[in-house]
């Protein structure tokens, strides 16, 4: 692999909007079960924390307040190199109108969006461009969730149209969805390589024991992964994770063992605000 390939960019999705403690007994909920694994995963090589936050029953919540809080706790545990990317997902519960004045709310560093949730159709195309030239002003860093090549497709245009900001975009392949057993593959990668532009920063999230061969996969084809117990709890051999940290350190471990090093926040930072290397 050539010398002047970028760093490989691990994020970790510690614990999702879905999965509990019953799920895997390490599944971090509170802010200080949160901070405390994120400093985890730092240390065994993740550059960013996709991070979701929970009610006090547990629940799935978007609320600029406490995302601020537990990205203070994050802070005190990690340092200030470990990137915090916010989600908006919506998980059937909140609207669009309020995930993104929940964003505003919140300004923070990193924020994940979902193409198919805050851009549904053509009539909610003006009230998203307004909303990710705020994030380009603000200098919030989004990551663009996609689910299928038609998204890619779409996404390419909304771009194309001015709907999506001109800067270099970061995107997300998702692999799959969340269903018992579901298992992805390195394999469903192409349908989104095939279709996507060649100056987009991209990584890939997959589900099942072979997240860890996906995110090599994408290693080798010049992208970057998220892991960890959002999606999956196994590592590449079978066997239960006995916590995040495992996940990350796997992908970097794997990464590295083909030329690729691991990016700290600091140099993620400065990967994704230039265009890729080619």
């Amino acid at each position: 692999m050539s010398a002047d390939w970028p760093p490989f960019i691990v994020a970790v999705a510690p614990n999702g909007a879905r999965k509990t403690k019953a799920d895997h007994p390490a599944l971090p909920m509170t802010a200080d079960e949160i901070a405390r694994d994120a400093a985890a995963c730092h240390a065994a090589g993740a550059a960013m924390i996709h991070l979701h936050i929970r009610d006090k029953a547990g629940k799935h919540l978007l609320d600029a307040e406490a995302y601020r809080a537990t990205t203070a706790a994050i802070r005190r545990e990690a340092g200030p190199d470990l990137i915090v990317q916010i989600t908006t997902e919506s998980v059937g519960i909140y609207m669009p109108g309020y995930q993104m004045a929940m964003v505003r709310d919140a300004k923070p560093e990193a924020c994940s969006v979902a193409i198919r949730e805050l851009v549904p159709n053509a009539a909610a195309e003006h009230e998203a461009a307004v909303f990710f030239a705020w994030m380009a002003a603000e200098r919030v860093t989004p990551q663009y969730i996609l689910y299928n090549a038609d998204e890619v497709r779409r996404f390419a245009d909304l771009r194309a149209r001015g709907v999506i900001p001109p800067a270099t975009p970061f995107v997300l392949y998702v692999l799959g969805r969340y269903s018992a057993g579901q298992t992805s593959d390195p394999l469903d990668l192409a349908p989104f390589l095939a279709v996507a532009e060649r100056d987009w920063h991209w990584s890939v999230c997959a589900f099942g024991a072979r997240e860890g061969t996906v995110a090599l996969t994408a290693a080798v084809l010049g992208g970057h992964s998220r892991v960890g117990f959002e999606n999956n709890l196994l590592l590449g051999d079978g066997r239960v994770a006995p916590g995040n940290a495992a996940l990350v350190e796997q992908a970097c471990r794997n990464a590295a063992a083909i030329g690729r090093s691991r990016a700290d926040g600091a140099t993620a930072r400065a990967l994704l605000s230039a265009p890729p290397r080619r």
